[in-house]
């Protein structure tokens, strides 16, 4: 798809909706009820994987109707009534499942009621008294249903305030309920954990901001509103270095086959005013990212947006995922509510962060550390604290997407049956080849270009501290293990649609794509070699992968410091020397002039210096 070199206008972005919104009518059942997508079943069945085929596409069609204040074609808006009461009506072959405990139906039913909210005038209010009791009534089952403990909580407020609106039956209690858990999860800066625990991922900005804004919108509630935007603007103020030059997104956490609705709280901060951004930026990043995406396969040649990043990738999606699952993007397009004289449509566009400079920023919330370069435009985003720890399993697979030391926006973690487990992962492999995994992340500390943590697995632990500088992540691990196991520290996981260029020597290992993206390990202290890990169809971003790695042949047993230069550039990567002090003291020529002195104890510490003293 050939596109122009400036951000989306917002007769693209129309014209984008239109495009997804006729591409999946042919897959509709009768009456419209149900888009029955071609891919993977989820975990729900037919029936509801239908309903979330309407729901979702019927999100995306709300906001093209509001937008232009119903002066849509026709049959767009009597598609989706036509489903709409057809779905509702126990009667037709393909009504939708009722809203029962724990139930994705739950999920799909507070699209419905945004939907149905903000179309109100040409949709819900020219229903017949009978269609619109029957709509109300299949929302009402949502009144008394258990939900897990997280996010969903939120799709409880917005359908029960709709149903307030309309005069159907809600609980007040059940929506300020909702409204009140959410503080639990609240860790400061503009950052709520996606319930208890350390489960920071895009869930922040696209359902636990937007949801309650969106509520307040709808109820009325000053006071709320207020709140909320003071928490957004603080928010998108880091929010917005999470994308490229060329708008692709940090590829961390899960559900990322909803691709571009990462750009959803850029817009609405615009449209709830909350946004610390001047109004071109918010429009370069968010048509940047949509641009990135559609020249590289999403949607499809059919016009359909499949299970993966770019192109199909099966193994990136979750049980829950179905066909009808990536139209979650939906929400990138919620700058359509926004008047077309809106300044986020006409201010002339602003660069992003990263066109500007080279950015540093620590965010203490969710232990993370993002670098970020200009040269290249790619964003490096360090974990030291977000592991959803809440659902791991100590027996299961650990979840790539979230234990892993470090995400890009341009690698993604190997997964699937084909992973190695290699990248961005500090292992302490023992003599039958088990290697210790990371896992109940503990965050230790978070400052300028530094951030440490630690992990225990058995008879291991290590702490590792991270130092960043320019394209450069300089790892510290202090581990702790019996002898005689190896330590191996892994990169980037580079991948492209074909093989890459691979080098290995004793102090380094890289991977190099064509377009000259380098991702390197360069061992630096404690090491006795380095390595490549490589997969075919183990990575979202081409189908040839390749992991650098440093290796320790032998762990002495006790603790011992090992310290590697992680690099993921356009560029060859650096030489830096390192010195090992007392013990526990790296200290780090940095490759952008002068030196880091990390103190390796219980709390790591790194004072930079200009020179070595």
């Amino acid at each position: 798809m050939s596109l122009p070199d400036e951000s989306w206008t917002r007769a693209q972005w129309e014209a984008m909706a239109d495009r997804l919104l006729a591409a999946v009518a042919p897959y509709a059942t009768d009456g419209f009820a149900q888009y029955r997508l071609p891919g993977k079943a989820s975990r729900s069945g037919p029936e509801s994987d239908g309903l979330e085929g309407y729901a979702r596409t019927f999100l995306l069609a709300a906001f093209r109707i509001a937008g232009a204040r119903g002066q849509v074609p026709p049959a767009l808006i009597e598609r989706y009534t036509g489903g709409l009461t057809a779905g509702t009506n126990p009667a037709h072959p393909y009504a939708w499942p009722a809203l029962t405990d724990m139930s994705q139906q739950l999920v799909e039913a507070a699209s419905i009621a945004l939907a149905l909210h903000e179309t109100r005038p040409w949709l819900f209010d020219r229903l017949s008294p009978a269609e619109r009791e029957r709509v109300v009534d299949w929302l009402a089952g949502f009144v008394g249903k258990r939900t897990p403990d997280n996010n969903w909580v939120l799709f409880r407020v917005v359908v029960e305030q709709f149903l307030a609106e309309v005069g159907g039956p809600y609980e007040p209690d059940e929506i300020t309920g909702g409204l009140d858990r959410i503080e639990d999860w609240y860790a400061g800066d503009g950052w709520y954990s996606d319930g208890k625990g350390k489960n920071f991922d895009y869930y922040c900005g696209w359902a636990m901001h937007l949801y309650p804004s969106l509520w307040a919108r709808m109820a009325g509630d000053t006071a709320r509103q207020e709140l909320y935007a003071a928490r957004l603007h603080r928010f998108l103020d880091q929010y917005q270095h999470f994308f490229a030059a060329d708008g692709g997104p940090v590829h961390q956490g899960r559900s990322l086959t909803y691709r571009f609705a990462t750009v959803a709280p850029l817009w609405l901060g615009a449209l709830t005013g909350a946004s610390p951004l001047p109004p071109g930026r918010t429009r370069r990043i968010a048509g940047r990212t949509l641009r990135h995406f559609a020249e590289r396969g999403a949607p499809d040649g059919r016009g359909l947006l499949t299970l993966g990043w770019y192109d199909a990738f099966a193994p990136i999606a979750q049980s829950y995922s179905g066909p009808g699952s990536p139209y979650w993007a939906s929400k990138a397009f919620l700058g359509l509510l926004l008047p077309p004289e809106h300044p986020a449509w006409t201010a002339p566009e602003e660069p992003a962060p990263v066109e500007l400079a080279d950015q540093a920023l620590a965010m203490p919330a969710p232990g993370w550390l993002l670098h970020a370069t200009r040269a290249d435009g790619v964003v490096r985003l360090v974990n030291h604290g977000s592991d959803r720890d809440r659902v791991q399993d100590p027996d299961g697979d650990p979840d790539p997407h979230y234990l892993k030391l470090a995400y890009t926006s341009h690698t993604g973690p190997e997964v699937g049956e084909k992973a190695q487990g290699v990248d961005n992962h500090l292992a302490v492999v023992a003599p039958d080849g088990t290697a210790s995994v990371r896992r109940f992340i503990e965050p230790l500390t978070v400052s300028d270009r530094f951030a440490a943590s630690a992990y225990r697995d058995g008879p291991v632990r290590v702490v590792t501290a991270s130092v960043v500088d320019g394209a450069a992540e300089i790892r510290i691990h202090r581990v702790t293990a019996p002898p005689g196991h190896r330590v191996r520290d892994g990169g980037h996981a580079l991948a492209a649609p074909a093989p890459l260029d691979l080098r290995e020597e004793a102090s380094l290992a890289r991977a190099r794509r064509p377009d000259g993206l380098t991702s390197a390990v360069r061992a630096l202290h404690g090491y006795t070699g380095t390595g490549l890990a490589t997969a075919e169809g183990a990575n979202a971003y081409g189908a040839h992968s390749a992991t650098p790695y440093a290796l320790a042949a032998s762990h002495p047993g006790g603790t011992a410091l090992y310290v590697s230069l992680v690099w993921l550039a356009n560029t060859e990567p650096p030489a830096p020397d390192v010195r090992i002090e007392d013990g526990d003291l790296a200290v780090v020529t940095l490759p952008g002039g002068g030196t880091a002195a990390v103190r390796m104890a219980d709390v790591p510490t790194c004072e930079r210096r200009d020179t070595i003293s």
